[in-house]
């Protein structure tokens, strides 16, 4: 019988940044899989959400909660218990943690008390929405989430109206609505965008193209999910 990957079983002491499905489940991979099986510890954005994952996949570890309100001191304890040498695997709610989720600060930690710390690849949002865009995804400026109010997200806009790279952003479906609207004032019907909505899952939803010429389609489909939108260079034409 051959010997296991080394690659699929965690080292004591060792924190593992693990990129989870963005929606469908089919995309968790081989190596992320077992290491979440064999972990001593699991801290979850949402221990509920990651939960009901785990259960799908039969995964049964122990679970603790790291997500925005409890980072700082979640990060420390964290730190303590893998120099005490257990290993202990980091995921958000979906896709890769630390971008636009918790996680940055845990990783810092580690950093700094020379705390070995390992990624797992796998699903992100904006790259999945850029890789099928057509848009330059060459060089590009991945911003996240925008401020909440409408006058910063227009200053935004305004300042990289004539940017020369590729931008990404994600909007919820609270805002959505307003920052195309936002976009149309700002930036013109004729500007190339890509908006995509609920990727990989069952209504997944992708449109390229000018904003005049997604409006229509956006107005009439829904706005329920997270939204991810990709703005392209003023020059560019598809």
């Amino acid at each position: 019988m051959s010997e296991e990957n080394p690659s699929l079983v965690p080292l004591p002491g060792h924190l593992y940044v693990v990129a989870t499905p963005i929606g469908n489940t089919a995309d968790v991979s081989t190596r992320s899989t077992s290491i979440l099986s064999k972990v001593d510890l699991i801290a979850c954005e949402d221990t509920r959400t990651s939960g009901m994952l785990f259960a799908r996949l039969g995964i049964k570890r122990p679970l603790i909660a790291y997500h925005d309100r409890n980072e700082r001191k979640a990060a420390a304890s964290l730190v303590e218990r893998l120099q005490s040498g257990e290993s202990i695997a980091l995921v958000s709610d979906a896709g890769t943690p630390a971008i636009s989720d918790p996680g940055f600060r845990i990783v810092r930690e580690c950093r700094r008390a020379n705390v070995p710390v390992v990624p797992i690849p796998g699903p992100c949002a904006f790259v999945t929405l850029l890789s099928v865009s057509g848009l330059p995804s060459d060089s590009f400026l991945y911003v996240g989430f925008l401020p909440p109010k409408s006058a910063a997200r227009r200053r935004f806009l305004e300042e990289h109206k004539e940017f020369e790279r590729t931008v990404i952003v994600y909007e919820s479906c609270h805002r959505i609505e307003k920052f195309m609207a936002e976009m149309e004032d700002v930036l013109g019907l004729d500007r190339v965008i890509c908006i995509g909505r609920e990727l990989t899952k069952k209504f997944e939803t992708i449109h390229s193209g000018t904003i005049g010429d997604i409006k229509p389609l956006f107005e009439q489909g829904s706005k329920k999910g997270e939204f991810v939108v990709i703005i392209a260079p003023k020059s560019f034409e598809l």
